[in-house]
């Protein structure tokens, strides 16, 4: 059988053996007719609580907090809408946009006009958060679990601030979307080292789809609800990134209503796991470096037999990326048994880390290769990790060392579906 693995800004496709192949993708519900209708109409109708506009004053000033390019979130449509329900109650001069780039780098003006638009973008302030940059921070205080909590001063200030996101499992927070705009998304460095770090990462409940008894998702959602959310708008997506339905209003609720319907469309019991399992990383902006790359590999491993085989296909244009120690962290030690020592050795955390956990921690019971043209595979031998440049050969060489009654999962758009074993 034929099967396009989301790739890039295309498809890759590979063919499979039919009688050896169980394809998960999501539910796809139908996307909504209007995107914009849609968005629009969850603002008129909010899950709980007061319009936009009636909790608004003239003279007040506004924070938007988005998700920064390595989401496929509609700003693009989300902030023209939040601007509309606010017209005529706040001026446009008193709102800002901040990007919640969490540890990531800040978007690029050319980055940031592809996100929004080059009339939106030079018609209202953006900002892009950074979370190193200490004099743009303010201090709030100690919340949840003992996190120490700085968050960008422009979003502490504003006297109306709201949150906007899209809503997806997320491998160690539960789900996307919701508080997660607010810390990580616009913490401090030091308050994303201690909300990621080696325990917290490391907990049986910091996983897909589990929001309460997280102790990430506990803490991300204590830190919201203690310096203070006035309103929210996240949508569910489709496979092609279009909306199927936005939700808006009180962060809780608001977030609670989104996360039920990402969770129908989005995750599968598969029944059994599997000696090979081929994913993607659901093409770009996800695929855009091994860094986010670990989501698609953590996806492919909730269905791993042990000692099988993940292959993922990512594109990776920004390389590892070359920003943050994320490369350096996965070269440190030989083994990954050594690796996750080393990580759980250590008084504090440091970026990236948690993505490396994750990753050394799959690799303790799994064979990891990945298919990264962008990336130079001399590169990949450093870290160790297993490259390709032919997916379907590897998984049929991978499938014939499993043996002969070996089976294949295939997650054609990676971690926009999360299998699991009920």
């Amino acid at each position: 059988m034929r099967v396009d693995l989301a790739f890039g800004e295309g498809q890759l496709a590979v063919e499979l053996p039919d009688d050896l192949t169980t394809v998960v993708r999501p539910a796809h519900l139908p996307a909504a007719a209007d995107g914009r209708a849609e968005v629009a109409a969850a603002l008129r109708r909010p899950v709980a609580g007061p319009r936009l506009r009636e909790l608004a004053r003239p003279g007040q000033t506004v924070a938007i907090s988005i998700c920064d390019g390595t989401r496929p979130q509609p700003r693009h449509i989300v902030v023209p809408a939040l601007l509309a329900e606010l017209d005529g109650v706040v001026d446009r001069a008193d709102v800002v946009v901040l990007v919640a780039t969490g540890t990531h780098r800040g978007n690029t003006e050319e980055e940031l006009v592809a996100m929004l638009g080059r009339e939106l973008y030079e018609s209202v302030e953006v900002v892009n958060h950074d979370a190193r940059d200490r004099s743009s921070l303010e201090w709030v205080g100690t919340h949840g679990q003992g996190v120490p909590v700085w968050l960008n001063r422009r979003w502490v200030e504003a006297d109306v601030r709201i949150t906007t996101g899209f809503v997806e499992p997320h491998f160690f927070a539960g789900f996307s979307g919701g508080p997660k705009l607010v810390a990580p998304g616009l913490a401090g460095l030091e308050t994303t080292l201690v909300l990621h770090d080696a325990a917290r990462i490391g907990h049986p409940s910091a996983r897909w789809g589990v929001r309460h008894g997280n102790p990430v998702h506990d803490d991300v959602r204590a830190i919201a609800a203690a310096t203070g959310v006035h309103f929210s708008l996240d949508v569910v997506l489709d496979g092609e990134q279009r909306i199927v339905k936005a939700f808006a209003g009180e962060l809780g609720p608001m977030h609670d209503a989104a996360c039920e319907l990402a969770r129908r469309s989005s995750m599968c019991d598969v029944g059994r796991r599997f000696d090979v399992v081929l994913t993607s990383n659901a093409g770009f902006p996800l695929d855009q470096n091994l860094y986010q790359a670990v989501k698609g590999i953590s996806a492919a491993d909730q269905i791993l037999s042990p000692g099988g085989t993940i292959v993922c296909a990512a594109e990776c244009r920004d390389g590892f990326p070359d920003h943050g120690p994320f490369r350096e962290e996965l070269a440190a030690e030989p083994t990954p048994e050594r690796l996750l020592a080393r990580i759980e050795a250590r008084e504090t955390t440091v970026p990236d880390q948690w993505q490396v956990q994750i990753l050394a921690a799959i690799r303790r019971h799994a064979n990891v290769i990945v298919h990264a043209p962008r990336i130079d595979p001399h590169e990949l031998d450093a870290v160790r990790i297993g490259h390709t440049d032919d997916v379907e050969r590897t998984v049929h060489e991978a499938l014939r060392s499993a043996g002969g009654d070996a089976r294949l999962c295939v997650l054609p758009e990676g971690p926009i579906t999360i299998p699991y074993v009920g």
